[in-house]
């Protein structure tokens, strides 16, 4: 695998991993689905102001 792909592929981990991760936190803090659904798109930034923030 070269190194263009390993990186292709790790961003595209990455953006899951985040998206999942954001929905997650703000389920749990908000219990909204709606709320979550949108963290979901702001995926790391969401994740990275509500660590920062609380």
């Amino acid at each position: 695998m070269s190194m263009n792909e390993q990186t292709k592929k790790a961003a595209k981990t990455g953006i899951t991993f985040g998206s999942c991760l954001a929905m997650v936190i703000s389920y749990t803090t908000w219990r909204s689905v709606g709320w979550a659904i949108f963290h979901g798109l702001l995926s790391w930034a969401y994740v990275l102001y509500f660590v920062l923030r609380y």
